[in-house]
């Protein structure tokens, strides 16, 4: 007996990884249409759901004709038989199988979800993201960024970090800069937070270390592969540091973490899209700005020594010598100019127009920045002060500062562009959800 009813009993569901453990017993599978293929004297609906596919096969001229009813991307509930057949999904395929719409017959999607490949451009993708992202390969890249934070999370609770959650509208900007998406609060003139720094800087005065997850806003104009106005910003910051290097050992055990956690809960989705994850050295090597420069005037036919900052070309080049002359895929830069770095920054002991701050580059981009900060207050005044700037519109910062704070410092990784640099995408924006840049807000 074949029902095709929208409303349905409660029922005990299996998910199609959980199919193998259910051969010979009757089942139920919920998921959308993912294909629906159509033989002289059979159909097959192979449904998909968030572990992955499951096929059931429809024999008989009633059977056939309901089945062959449901356009692709219905949401469905099959009940059967779990039965072996090495051909099916996952080796088990679901027979003599009754059917249930869950919703109504789906519109059709952009393109076809069932391909193994996913023929449409990248603005097509985005702009119909509610649905593409149900592509296993468009959202694979998205499995791996929840496991990544997964992983980012599991290490910093082991050392002993606490969770934050600080505001992202602020009433100044963080970083000095121009780049800050004003908006108007209640009367009152606000900015879009270009990153939590203040707000985790002053809870080291509370936890000692501490981290975040959430989005962060850079009003830059930037139209490229590689850049966006919102992003996820993965931060830390720790108290009772020497310098910046004990931050990077830090960040060393984060990515170990996080790449072993992509690894165990999301192997399928790298399988999928042939991710081959690095391996995080013991000690990741470095290397300080200025002998950079040398490096890459004396081997790249450029001079950049002067300049305050690396080209990406320059990133590029300095990762192919660290995976050749370290075999490392990761490569720490340190001792940024101080007139490139926030005002918080920590100068070099020793080299004040050095910074003690790291830039930490992997597979030829740079992912993260840190560094040690300012702990003193007569230190922050003085450097506002060299840089032109009044205290005043940062005094609530400033203020944790007169009370007692231990040297500190910290990083922040950027999420999208990790997920982008592992799974070899070519654009930042297959690796986010729902991407804001210089022409989207929408979807």
């Amino acid at each position: 007996m074949i029902s095709e009813t929208a409303t349905v009993s409660p029922v005990h569901r299996t998910l199609a990884a959980e199919l193998p453990r259910r051969i010979g017993r009757q089942v139920t599978v919920q998921g959308w249409l993912h294909r629906r293929r159509t033989l002289k004297s059979v159909v097959f609906l192979v449904l998909r759901d968030r572990s992955g596919l499951a096929q059931a096969v429809f024999t008989g001229p009633e059977a056939m004709s309901v089945a062959d009813g449901h356009p692709e991307e219905t949401v469905l509930q099959i009940t059967g038989t779990a039965t072996a057949n090495p051909q099916a999904p996952g080796g088990v395929e679901v027979t003599s199988p009754t059917v249930a719409a869950l919703s109504g017959p789906a519109a059709p999607p952009p393109f076809d979800l069932y391909r193994p490949s996913v023929p449409a451009t990248l603005p097509t993708i985005l702009d119909h993201a509610p649905i593409a992202l149900r592509h296993p390969l468009l959202r694979a890249p998205h499995a791996i960024s929840a496991a990544s934070v997964a992983g980012f999370r599991t290490t910093l609770d082991t050392l002993g970090f606490t969770e934050i959650h600080t505001p992202k509208v602020v009433a100044s900007a963080t970083e000095s800069g121009a780049n800050v998406f004003a908006i108007d609060w209640f009367g009152s003139p606000a900015y879009l937070a270009q990153s939590p720094q203040f707000f985790k800087q002053a809870m080291v005065g509370v936890f000692e270390r501490v981290y975040e997850t959430g989005p962060v806003f850079r009003a830059e104009p930037h139209d490229t592969a590689r850049h966006l106005a919102q992003y996820t910003s993965l931060d830390a910051e720790l108290g009772f540091v020497t310098d910046h290097r004990e931050v990077m050992a830090v960040l060393r055990e984060v990515l170990a973490g996080m790449t072993a956690t992509v690894g165990r809960q999301a192997g399928e989705a790298c399988a999928l899209l042939d991710v081959e994850l690095p391996a995080v050295p013991e000690r990741i090597p470095e290397i300080h700005f200025a002998e950079a420069q040398e490096l890459l005037a004396a081997h790249t036919g450029e001079d950049p020594r002067g300049e305050p900052d690396l080209a990406p070309a320059h990133e590029r080049w300095l990762s192919q010598w660290a995976l050749r002359e370290h075999g490392s895929e990761f490569l720490f830069v340190t001792g940024y100019p101080m007139a490139k770095r926030p005002f918080y920054t920590h100068p070099e002991p020793g080299r004040p127009e050095y910074s003690n701050s790291f830039d930490l580059l992997f597979r030829g981009l740079e992912l993260v920045t840190g560094g040690q900060r300012l702990h003193r207050h007569e230190d922050y005044l003085a450097a506002l002060a060299a840089r032109g700037e009044s205290p005043e519109p940062y005094a609530g910062y400033l203020a944790a500062f007169r009370h007692g704070m231990p040297p500190h410092g910290g990083f922040a990784l950027g999420l999208e562009r990790w997920t982008t640099r592992l799974t070899g995408a070519d654009n930042v924006r297959r690796a986010t959800l729902f991407p804001r840049d210089l022409h989207r807000l929408t979807p």
